[in-house]
């Protein structure tokens, strides 16, 4: 049929895309990341996809920046590589607001690579001296930042600690929405089963059953893969982690209940309306519960987000389709599955 046709065209775009699509240019560190006002510093910065050697005409600019009405730029740069550049900061003799110490943003604006940004990278303290309650120093706002270079092409955002492993969202997080309408295919025939007790309606939900748990387990070990990457362990008891292995345990049981009687109707029913109420557990465990707790994953506290900080436009560009493929190679599965037990109980003497 054509949707599998689809599901393939989809899966393998998603695969080559997914893969092969480089990362826009980051910074992953500076060095040093401490510095007192009124110090001159070399700072080193460490990119990631950089082309800090690259001549394109215009200079690079660099920046140490508090927040939009103070920054504090280079006074001079030198390009070591690409990937490692040297600036020369003059620190101001006080700190905005009067503060003691204020973390500044590294920012460094290339005309290819456009402009990398790394929170929090140096930590700037007041020394104490009678220049901490003078006025501010003009070099706060001299060189504001602005007119910033865009890279262009086709690349994913670069983000720091996950770096290339953010091409797990294409298989990570489609197994979640391939898990959710899978679910909701088995509990539909679950409640048509409660109506209309005629086995097609069973063995559907017992199948979409089978595959979205099959894709519940297929997520839980991407996340965990990713989770030893960037978070240094495979388990680490994140609320999102422990609400999904509750989930699938619920659903564990649906098929252990399913096989605890001879008598094939009484064992079909009891678990048509065991489904209905592990639904019904599915979405608070999965999608409400984890926004009441913080949470390792990335975006909002307490739940990941698929906001502009997570997917930009280029990521939605392979993240969408990898759903379509993904939802679409589970229904797949679940119509072989289905169709194998049809046959099975063709054999056994059970029809419908």
């Amino acid at each position: 049929m054509w949707w599998k046709a689809l599901s393939v065209v989809l899966l393998i775009y998603t695969l080559l895309a997914g893969m092969l699509v480089p990362l826009k240019s980051g910074i992953e560190r500076v060095d040093p990341v401490f510095s007192s006002t009124g110090d001159t510093m070399s700072l080193r910065f460490y990119g990631y996809n950089t082309f800090f050697a690259k001549q394109a005409g215009e200079p690079i600019r660099v920046w140490l920046y508090y927040d939009e009405q103070f920054a504090l730029a280079a006074q001079s740069y030198e390009a070591v590589n690409d990937t490692v550049l040297e600036a020369i900061f003059i620190m101001p003799r006080n700190l905005p607001e009067g503060k003691q110490r204020v973390p500044l943003n590294a920012l460094v604006d290339h005309p290819v690579a456009g402009a990398s940004l790394l929170p929090a990278a140096v930590s700037l303290g007041q020394k104490t001296d009678s220049t901490a309650t003078g006025p501010l120093d003009a070099a706060w706002t001299a060189n504001p930042v602005e007119q910033l270079h865009v890279q262009t092409g086709f690349s994913f955002p670069y983000q720091n600690v996950i770096y290339e492993s953010i091409r797990n969202t294409y298989f990570h997080v489609p197994m979640w929405f391939v898990l959710l309408f899978l679910f909701t295919a088995s509990v539909w025939y679950s409640v048509r089963y409660l109506r209309n007790p005629n086995p097609e309606n069973d063995r559907r939900a017992s199948a979409y059953a089978e595959t979205g748990l099959l894709f519940g387990i297929l997520g839980l070990v991407t996340g965990m893969v990713w989770a030893n990457y960037t978070w240094g362990k495979p388990w680490s008891n994140d609320i999102k982690q422990l609400m999904t292995a509750v989930a699938l345990l619920i659903y564990f049981a649906y098929f252990i209940l399913r096989r605890s009687f001879d008598e094939y109707e009484k064992g079909a029913r009891l678990a048509a309306v065991y489904n209905i109420f592990a639904f019904a557990s599915l979405v608070p465990l999965l999608y409400i519960v984890p926004r009441m707790f913080a949470s390792l994953h990335p975006g909002a506290t307490g739940n990941p987000a698929l906001g502009s900080q997570d997917l930009d436009n280029t990521m939605r560009a392979v993240f969408y389709p990898a759903i379509i493929g993904w939802t679409l190679l589970g229904f797949w599965i679940a119509d072989l599955r289905i169709r194998y037990q049809r046959l099975f109980d063709k054999a056994v003497g059970l029809e419908g």
